[in-house]
C-alpha cells in the first residue's frame, strides 16, 4: 500500500507564504502524477498545482504567479511554495499522487491566512 504524507501548513498573516511538502512512501512503482488540490469551504477539491514524471507542471489560474511546486523524484516529494498569500487561499491542502490505475490521497494540511 501506499503512504501520503503532507506537512508544512500553519498560520501566517496576508502577504505571507508557506512551503508545503508531500512524501509518498510504500510499494512505489511508478508514479504519474503529483499534485496538490485544496478544499475551502465547500466539499469540492480543486486543482492548485501538478507535475508529471516527466516535469510537466500544470497550474490554476488562481496559483500561476504566486506558487510554485517542484519535485524531487529520488524522494517521491513534491513541495509546494506559497508566496503572497490571500485569505481565500485558506483551505485544506491535499496531496494526491497518481499511478497508471490508481490515486492516493495524503490527509490533508491545513493553511489559513488572515487578514
Amino acid at each position: 500500500q501506499v503512504q501520503v504524507v503532507e506537512s508544512g501548513g500553519g498560520l501566517v498573516q496576508t502577504g505571507g507564504s508557506l512551503n508545503l511538502s508531500c512524501s509518498a512512501s510504500g510499494n512505489i512503482f511508478r508514479i504519474n502524477i503529483m499534485g496538490w488540490y485544496r478544499q475551502g469551504l465547500g466539499d469540492q477539491r480543486d486543482l492548485v498545482a501538478s507535475v508529471t514524471s516527466g516535469g510537466t507542471i500544470n497550474y490554476a489560474d488562481s496559483a500561476k504567479g504566486r506558487f510554485t511546486i517542484s519535485r524531487d523524484n529520488t524522494k517521491n516529494t513534491i513541495h509546494l511554495q506559497m508566496d503572497s498569500l490571500k485569505p481565500e487561499d485558506t483551505a485544506v491542502y491535499y496531496c494526491r499522487i497518481d499511478f497508471t490505475r490508481y490515486k492516493f490521497w495524503g490527509q490533508g494540511t491545513r493553511v489559513t491566512v488572515s487578514s
